[in-house]
């Protein structure tokens, strides 16, 4: 839990590491934010991820697979209520509510984002969280119960869409940033 107080900081208690001082004696990181690229890298990914699913559902819903890659990757239409691989179809209420938690977490974290490569990362998560839960919202069955739209089924792997796509990059960059020492306030740290 510190650690994760430590990156998305709380109001009452600035970082100075790596900080300058700003008009009134408080101090920031040096360099300017990232929120527009963050913001940026989201609006990209939830586009992406929301075209492709409404021609998915156009021209692809009951319809057979089309083959891209012999019996290796395939687009193929289906819905899922539960999450990744199918698990928790009953769940899909909790899906929804962690997806709204991941937003307010991110937008937390971007009142002080200097990194780049965090910006990046986290529009991804964002734009990702955006696409699937724009499903769950506005989909059949109903709010908050809505099947996510998935089409793309690698052979012996579960079917997933451009939103899981972003979360994953997303994720893997993170894990990448935390390993480096890497904070979204732009600092390095030595644990």
């Amino acid at each position: 839990m510190a650690e994760a107080e430590r990156i998305i900081g709380t109001p009452d208690t600035p970082e100075t590491s790596g900080t300058e001082p700003e008009q009134g004696g408080t101090a920031r990181p040096k360099g300017k934010r990232r929120i527009v690229v963050l913001f940026a890298v989201a609006a990209f990914a939830y586009a992406l991820d929301l075209v492709s699913k409404m021609i998915v559902v156009a021209r692809l819903e009951h319809h057979a697979p089309i083959q891209i890659v012999g019996d290796w990757l395939k687009l193929e239409a289906i819905r899922n209520a539960g999450a990744a691989f199918g698990f928790g179809e009953a769940f899909t209420v909790i899906f929804t509510v962690i997806a709204a938690a991941v937003i307010v977490v991110i937008a937390r974290l971007a009142r002080k984002l200097y990194s780049l490569p965090w910006a990046i990362a986290l529009g991804l998560l964002l734009g990702g969280a955006l696409g699937n839960l724009t499903d769950r919202i506005f989909r059949s069955p109903g709010v908050f119960e809505g099947a996510v739209v998935d089409f793309i089924s690698p052979k012996d792997f579960a079917v997933f869409n451009l939103a899981d796509s972003a979360i994953v990059c997303g994720g893997i960059l993170i894990v990448l940033l935390s390993f480096k020492g890497l904070d979204p306030d732009g600092t390095v740290h030595k644990d």
